[in-house]
């Protein structure tokens, strides 16, 4: 009997009954996570959904790897027709930023 891993739902495939998106799987391991380690960054799921959404993306990887770029362009294109921050929230974001990665360099 099979199990089904991944559904498409609101656009986009999904991790079976989670809000984890087969797109963060698929970087994690394009970046050369191993199964193990991809399941440390989404300590919800378990080893067998992390590997039922790489099996999936490896059977189905030019279909997948032409979704992902459809939407990446989705993304900036809404990102682009949301316009730009208010200037005084741009400046705290920036200043927050830099906080944040001057507190990491320790």
């Amino acid at each position: 009997m099979s199990k089904e891993y991944l559904e498409q739902r609101n656009g986009g495939y999904y991790v079976a009954g989670t809000r984890v998106s087969l797109d963060s799987i698929v970087e994690c391991f394009n970046q050369g996570l191993s199964p193990e380690a991809i399941l440390g960054e989404f300590e919800t799921l378990s080893l067998a959904q992390v590997f039922g959404a790489i099996a999936f993306y490896l059977e189905n990887q030019p279909a997948i790897d032409a979704y992902r770029v459809c939407q990446m362009q989705r993304f900036e294109a809404a990102r682009r027709a949301s316009g730009s921050l208010p200037e005084g929230l741009s400046n705290r974001l920036e200043a927050a930023r830099e906080s944040l990665q001057s507190g990491h360099s320790r």
